[in-house]
């Protein structure tokens, strides 16, 4: 929460999407035990395929949204660690648990094909520039639609900078086909930042699985989704 207060105010003039506005700060009070935020109201849905007109202006949107993001001066930014989960870290630091996570799920995944794929993207080359900003969790959960249009991105709990490998993950989870080649385009990557957003999608979706698969089935299938968008993507860049 000190984060977003001490950063949204800072980054949203240069974003061209609305962004969450800090108005106050809460305590822990009245059986609540966490601090929280009150923020302005944000008119929108979570963004889903069926609530969007035309993926394709969202995607050029949202990647117009991650190109500003990392252009901004990352000096001061808070680097990566325990505070956004690892986002922006080398690929490599999430191998041991995604190889958990796939053996954890025998008989409900193609553990070969998953771990084909898994493999693949480690072979990327890793980020050697300069760390950029990044949004850490950029899932159609956190994207507001409004109108048949992308209109907001929320929820910065992941907000830092490193590798912007991660803010690619969305391609596979909202995006398919001609919109996801779109987005591709307009955010303007390189092939091994690409490979690595790709692990990352599929990273995320295999340890979801098992962590929500009793508690949260709207999330479960969101993530099903994503594996299967990425073995699809796989086969047709093989």
């Amino acid at each position: 929460m000190d984060k977003e207060h001490q950063w949204l105010p800072r980054l949203a003039p240069y974003l061209p999407l609305a962004i969450p506005v800090p108005l106050a700060k809460g305590t822990p009070a009245e059986g609540y035990p966490w601090n929280w935020s009150v923020c302005q109201w944000l008119e929108g849905e979570n963004a889903t395929i069926a609530r969007i007109a035309d993926l394709r202006p969202a995607a050029i949107n949202l990647a117009q949204f991650v190109a500003a993001l990392q252009q901004i001066d990352p000096a001061a930014g808070p680097p990566l660690g325990a505070h956004n989960f690892g986002r922006g870290a080398p690929l490599a630091t999430r191998d041991a648990a995604t190889r958990t996570a796939i053996v954890s799920l025998k008989g409900m995944i193609d553990m070969d094909a998953v771990t084909a794929a898994w493999d693949a993207a480690l072979e990327a080359t890793a980020w050697d520039p300069a760390p950029v900003w990044i949004h850490g969790d950029l899932m159609p959960g956190n994207l507001l639609v409004e109108r048949g249009r992308l209109s907001a991105v929320i929820d910065f709990g992941c907000l830092g900078v490193g590798d912007p490998a991660c803010d690619l993950m969305v391609a596979w989870s909202l995006f398919s086909g001609e919109s996801r080649d779109v987005f591709r385009a307009a955010v303007s990557v390189d092939d091994a930042t690409w490979a690595r957003g790709r692990g990352w999608a599929l990273s995320w979706a295999l340890i979801y699985i098992p962590y929500y698969l009793d508690t949260n089935p709207v999330g479960v299938s969101t993530a099903r989704h994503v594996i299967n968008e990425v073995l699809a993507d796989g086969k047709s860049s093989a």
